[in-house]
């Protein structure tokens, strides 16, 4: 597939994933922090941002993006980079972990530690967004302008939406509403709960005290599912932490992938 990615920087490879109806560019606010140190790589998920969906036929699954992440690792010449993701990237950062694809993975407010009611809500508020995302661009663009109005309409996704440039967020607003991989990502989501154990593979899940889709009881329950894992507390953060504390999530990146390159021994997702 030609997935669409940002690539910048020195150092030992360090790629970048986006929840779902995100974008690459959500990263923005930490990559030139990261690329001091990281050859940091960004991309859009196979649907959503400027990447083209699955092919005809191909479900939403784990496994379906798994193997398109392997293949650009090999396309790009990384042989088991360190990973991070957010929400839905952070459960696909995971898995990649736990299939011996990568050499470390850092997780922020990861999917996949969530109960049928949890997800059920979690739905709700994302449709309820990408339904608000419809508004023409100009009016999105006019009504992102006002500080309290960007937190009335992106305040359940991000911690302080006022501190976030206006015109990122219209451009958000747009990758959600246009994301091909929207709807069948949520209906495939919903029976995946995470279980792997990510055994030899350094872990780090950190967590907005803010985050208001995924909530602290999840947190709780990936800290439990893999004891093993460094954890986190982002002070202020919300679901999507990178614009709440620039400093603060690119530290975290920067900590959870500070271990040395693992040679290639992929495990087989059979």
């Amino acid at each position: 597939m030609d997935i669409v990615f940002e690539r910048r920087g020195d150092g030992p490879p360090l790629v970048l994933l986006h929840g779902i109806g995100h974008r690459l560019q959500g990263w923005r606010p930490v990559m030139d922090r990261l690329a001091g140190e990281r050859d940091v790589i960004a991309l859009d998920l196979p649907g959503f941002g400027d990447s083209p969906p699955l092919p005809p036929g191909t479900p939403y699954t784990v496994d379906a993006t798994i193997d398109v992440l392997a293949d650009l690792f090999e396309r790009l010449g990384v042989e088991r980079p360190h990973i991070a993701g957010n929400s839905l990237g952070g459960l696909f950062a995971l898995e990649a972990a736990d299939r011996g694809l990568v050499s470390s993975a850092t997780a922020l407010s990861p999917a996949g530690f969530f109960n049928a009611r949890e997800l059920a809500r979690a739905a709700s508020i994302l449709r309820a967004s990408r339904l608000g995302a419809r508004l023409p661009d100009p009016l999105m663009a006019l009504l992102a302008r006002s500080p309290r109005r960007r937190t009335a309409m992106f305040g359940m996704i991000y911690g302080r939406p006022d501190l976030l440039d206006a015109e990122a967020l219209a451009g958000d607003a747009r990758a959600m509403r246009t994301a091909a991989g929207f709807e069948p990502t949520l209906r495939a989501g919903r029976g995946v709960r995470f279980q792997g154990a990510c055994a030899d593979v350094p872990v780090t899940i950190a967590w907005g005290t803010r985050d208001r889709l995924l909530g602290a009881s999840q947190a709780v329950r990936a800290q439990r599912a893999l004891p093993d894992a460094r954890f986190v507390w982002m002070e202020g953060c919300g679901h999507v932490p990178m614009g709440d504390d620039p400093e603060l999530v690119a530290k975290v990146l920067l900590d959870g992938s500070a271990h040395p390159l693992l040679a290639a021994q992929a495990r087989s997702t059979a």
